[in-house]
């Protein structure tokens, strides 16, 4: 719509990237100039951060050069409700850490919503399948998911199990949840298959991770008990967690969700 184009005029939105990012910053970047908007792209090499400055002073010189909003994604948990607490400015949370990503949950909800139809969303099951520990994707979903009618089941290696905080608030809400290690247990009842990704980076051990990492893996084969009007989802990127020749399967919405990441993020700065 042309009358978008003109929302965010004479705004310019920072986008500070402490940890790589492909998808998210891209499409926070679109999103902005979409709308009318300019971005600042900000990434710790190459800046004063190799130099030792704080991430409060980054912002603040930031600041200074009349940014209104920051788009962060840094490696600590919690690194944008400290950013909150120093900046009047809007914050959004690209990514903290191994605690949350709620706008990838936004444009997940959205894309089971586009999927699946949003009257087939009461009801369904999601299971949740990898790096759970780590993934905050999936710790923002199961959060967002709790507004729902919606069982969620957690498929994941021991060592890599859903946060008791998250079970905990997934309980609290009523949601039905229980966690398994072997994916065809229920993978024919389940609506939503969200893939994660086991992340090299999160592991101090690197012998730890390549216990894990080929755990799971999506193949045609694997998709032969699921549902003919399931859907396979991923925050991606994807290393080896799903076979290429899956992306053919009508099943396979991850690419979809990936485009559909755009359009929330347009909105939220809207």
């Amino acid at each position: 719509d042309p009358s978008f184009s003109a929302t965010l005029q004479n705004k310019r939105i920072a986008l500070v990237f402490f940890e790589n990012s492909t998808r998210t910053r891209f499409s926070f970047d679109i999103a902005a100039r979409h709308l009318g908007g300019s971005t600042l792209s900000f990434s710790a090499s190459g800046s004063s951060v190799s130099k030792g400055e704080s991430l409060g002073d980054t912002i603040r010189n930031l600041e200074a050069m009349q940014v209104d909003a920051f788009v962060l994604r840094h490696a600590s948990s919690g690194a944008a409700d400290f950013i909150a607490g120093i900046t009047a400015k809007t914050i959004i949370n690209a990514g903290d850490g191994s605690h949350e990503h709620p706008t990838q949950a936004l444009l997940d909800t959205f894309t089971i919503f586009e999927e699946l139809g949003a009257g087939q969303v009461d009801g369904m099951t999601v299971t949740m399948l990898g790096d759970l520990k780590y993934g905050r994707t999936v710790h923002s979903l199961a959060r967002l998911l709790t507004l729902f009618n919606v069982r969620l089941n957690y498929v994941s290696p021991d060592i890599l199990p859903m946060p008791e905080d998250v079970i905990a608030e997934v309980q609290a809400s009523g949601t039905p949840q229980a966690s398994f290690t072997s994916l065809e247990e229920v993978l024919p009842e389940s609506d939503v298959v969200y893939v994660t990704r086991v992340q090299k980076e999160r592991f101090a051990d690197e012998k730890e991770y390549e216990k894990v990492r080929g755990s799971y893996v999506i193949s045609p084969e694997t998709l032969k008990i699921a549902k003919e009007d399931m859907i396979v989802m991923h925050p991606l990127p994807r290393v080896n967690e799903i076979h290429a020749s899956v992306d053919d399967d009508p099943r396979a919405a991850y690419f979809r969700q990936m485009a559909n990441g755009m359009y929330i993020r347009m909105a939220l700065l809207a």
